[in-house]
């Protein structure tokens, strides 16, 4: 466990409410460090879908910072995962992005291990080595509705609370019976609460997105104000719910678990968040059509999803180093739509693509204007709101008694 930053508490202190954080968050290497070890260690992180691991054998990697943690599917077709660590010398056992295996085999002296983890063999140990006591350490898994959550942390609370409130939302959707259409990586010289930040807040959509701000009523307030009743009575007709879910703050049920569900409309002439307007892929779940809108919707307090009424499109800001982040972005279709033939790849990802790119644009900028040893905290405006709750989880995690949450602010 990394030892806490000796200035962590009087930085914490020093920060006033409602400013960005203090310089050194994003450019101390020590306090990047406790973040692994804090927050994204003790946290439930979004690895993937079941449909990446139909099979018994079948295994996909999740990296972040310096962890590595395997997401296979056992003999039993249980969804486990474990540290990518050898328990004899520490190499990394699997070293493929992705594959299938009968068993899990490290590289560097052959220690081989079952797909549960338990050590079947290591070979020339003496008489006296116990094979029981060293399976690769376990990482906690979650899966609901097909989306694949992992925690290092075994005391890191269940997210069951939050997820039956979450159900009956999603249920149309049929998440289950989704998959992967693309993955793409854009690597931005940030740190990953630059990133976290960004997303948090659509202040900055009408001067950065320029696409998305045509067709996402979500960069002006006052605007999609009077969209969202006629949003609402659409997405009844066509089977959606309404309502409204927001697990956040002092309302989720522990720091590390939290949920949050809206439905917001997009401009007129916009079924999807396509370039055209018109749809991109078959209607997920069971839509019966198009209401014109798209859902944000969070599972714990770093996995983020956009929902339109034909994909999904996933979200990760994966730290790899103190000023490295990997924005990661995943679309997901119905798992019966063909390539080329329900859907055009190209379309699908053209929006959140040329989105992507400029948010990498505006946070390598944003970093670097924050290097500055001149750069001074400056207050958030009124549609940044979002981000001072993302301090307030943040700050409970790196706190002496991080079960505690943060005092109420006047």
């Amino acid at each position: 466990m990394n030892s806490r930053p000796f200035k962590l508490d009087a930085l914490m202190a020093s920060h006033q409410y409602g400013h960005a954080l203090p310089r050194e968050f994003y450019t101390s290497q020590d306090i990047y460090n406790y973040d692994i070890a804090q927050v994204w260690n003790r946290n439930w992180l979004w690895a993937g879908h079941v449909s990446q691991i139909p099979n018994s054998g079948d295994y996909f990697l999740f990296d972040y910072g310096p962890e590595s943690i395997i997401i296979v599917r056992d003999r039993e077709g249980e969804v486990r995962a474990h540290l990518n660590v050898c328990r004899h010398r520490g190499s990394r056992v699997c070293t493929e992005q992705s594959g299938n295996s009968r068993v899990l085999v490290c590289p560097y002296h052959a220690w081989t291990y079952e797909l549960s983890g338990k050590l079947r063999a290591g070979h020339n140990m003496g008489e006296h080595f116990d094979p029981s006591k060293f399976g690769l350490f376990p990482v906690q898994v979650s899966v609901f509705k097909g989306l694949i959550f992992v925690c290092a942390d075994a005391n890191t609370p269940s997210l069951d609370p939050v997820l039956s409130q979450l159900s009956p939302l999603v249920e149309p959707y049929g998440f289950d019976d989704l998959k992967v259409a693309h993955t793409a990586s854009f690597p931005v010289p940030a740190n990953w609460k630059l990133a976290v930040e960004n997303y948090l807040e659509c202040y900055h959509c009408g001067p950065a997105h320029k696409e998305y701000s045509r067709s996402h009523s979500l960069k002006s307030p006052q605007e999609m104000a009077g969209l969202v009743e006629p949003l609402n009575a659409r997405a009844i007709e066509v089977g959606l719910t309404p309502d409204e879910l927001a697990l956040v703050g002092e309302a989720a049920p522990t720091p590390f678990t939290s949920g949050y569900y809206r439905r917001y409309p997009l401009y007129q002439g916009y079924k999807t968040g396509s370039k055209s307007g018109e749809a991109l892929a078959p209607l997920l779940g069971t839509l019966n059509g198009f209401d014109g809108g798209a859902t944000d919707f969070d599972i714990g307090p770093l996995n983020w999803f956009l929902i339109y009424s034909d994909h999904m499109v996933g979200y990760r800001f994966v730290p790899r180093g103190l000023q490295e982040t990997d924005i990661q972005v995943v679309w997901l279709v119905r798992a019966d739509a063909e390539e080329g033939q329900d859907y055009d790849k190209e379309d699908l990802t053209w929006l959140w693509h040329v989105t992507s790119l400029d948010d990498e644009r505006i946070i390598r900028h944003n970093q670097s204007g924050v290097n500055s040893q001149y750069f001074q905290p400056g207050p958030l405006g009124e549609m940044e709101t979002s981000i001072q709750d993302f301090y307030d989880f943040y700050f409970a995690m790196i706190s002496p008694e991080p079960e505690q949450r943060m005092a109420g602010h006047g």
